[in-house]
Parts: structure tokens; sequence; C-alpha cells
């Protein structure tokens, strides 16, 4: 059965043009150009992605409230934004939100569809029978890659399905230092430096929620980071 993407965007011409490269490329795809009916139709169906505006018609801040709302719902559907916003403060609310990535409308279309495919990917692999080892412990540490969670002292971690895939690359090899290049090539992810830095940023602040004294990420200026249990 083809992916289902969703597409929110207000201006007509820009998603019409999104969805004929999305159907080209075999998704099935639904189209809304607001916030409302978008969570109208995810309150009976969830799509298997999310691509988000953030300017929706009147709703400047539409997009930001509708990942969020996304978000609170299902931790695992993959979020994008495809906005002309391209602010680096934008950038990082929308990651703070949980979204899996933040791009512009000048990126290719061949690029985006790399994306895209590397979260579908993810997803895949995340669906397959799993081996014996799907289970990760490293201290305090507890990673199950067959129900996708992750526990830190027994408390449950709400991470998204890109920072999932971020711990699970550093915590695999602790001690061991995983460049972006590393780090993008084990989380199947096509992202770019700032985006990687803002996603380590949001699991670190997930992990100290529940322990102040989290400090088991290292950044190694220069190289990437690793996981110190």
């Amino acid at each position: 059965m083809a992916k289902r993407i969703a597409i929110v965007e207000d201006e007509a011409a820009i998603r019409d043009n999104y969805a004929a490269a999305f159907e080209r490329e075999g998704y099935s795809v639904d189209a809304y150009d607001s916030r409302r009916p978008a969570m109208q139709a995810f309150d009976t169906r969830l799509p298997d992605l999310v691509v988000i505006d953030i300017n929706l018609r009147d709703d400047v801040e539409g997009g930001f409230e509708l990942c969020r709302e996304l978000r609170a719902r299902a931790a695992e559907l993959p979020i994008i934004f495809l906005t002309a916003r391209d602010s680096e403060f934008d950038a990082v609310s929308g990651l703070r939100l949980g979204a899996d990535d933040y791009l512009t409308k000048d990126i290719s279309l061949p690029h985006l569809m790399a994306r895209i495919a590397a979260l579908f990917r993810r997803l895949d692999a995340m669906q397959q029978p799993q081996a014996a080892d799907s289970r990760l412990t490293r201290g305090d540490l507890a990673i199950d890659t067959d129900r996708m969670t992750v526990h830190w002292q027994d408390q449950p971690v709400g991470l998204t399905l890109t920072e999932f895939w971020l711990v699970h690359a550093m915590a695999r090899y602790p001690g061991h230092v995983k460049n972006r290049q590393q780090l993008m090539d084990a989380a199947q992810a096509v992202l770019d430096d700032n985006t990687i830095t803002s996603h380590v940023k949001r699991i670190r602040r997930k992990f100290i929620a529940i322990d102040p004294e989290f400090d088991s990420i290292e950044t190694v200026y220069g190289m990437g980071y690793r996981w110190l249990q």
C-alpha cells in the first residue's frame, strides 16, 4: 500500500505542485489549506508523514501549533516543515516542537524526495521483525528498538523518530565519537549541521527533565558527539 503524505499549505499553486510531485513518486496525497480542516481529517485517520508550512492563511503561527498538536498525539509520526521562513529562530522553534526536519522552499524536489524517503526507510526498518539484540542497556539508559522506546532511570523518554535513532547511534558504541555524517548514516537521515545540533540540544533537554544531572552526551567540538556511559 502506498505511503500517505499530508501536505498543509495555504498557497494553492505551491500545494498542488508538491502534491503532484509526491504522487509522481508513488505516494498517496491529502492536501489541506489550513490547520482546522487538516486536524479534522487527522481525527479520523493519521497519515504516514506530514509536510507543514508555518504561515497558514491568517494563522501566522498555525504550522507550529499544528506540529505541537500532532506531536502530542503521535510521538513517532514523521513531521517536516517546508516553509519560506528561513531564520534560524524559526528552524530551532520547529525542531523544539518535535519536527523531524525543517526545510525551506528553495530546496530542490530531488533533495526533498530524498529527505522524505529517508524518513520512510526508518519507519519501515522499525516495522521489520527485530533480532534478539533489539534491547540495548547502557547504565541508566534502556533502548528497545522493537517497541521504539527509550527509558532513563526507568522513566520513559518521549523521543521523535529522528531523536530515537540519534540516541541509538550514539549509545550503541559508548565512548566513540560519532561525527555528523555517521549520525546521519545511522539514522538514515539527510540532515544539515544546524539541524543535528538542534536535535541533540532537544534530546539533552528531554533527559535533563527526568534527571537534572544528566551528562551522558558529550559534544566533542569540531568532531561530533559521544555517549559517555
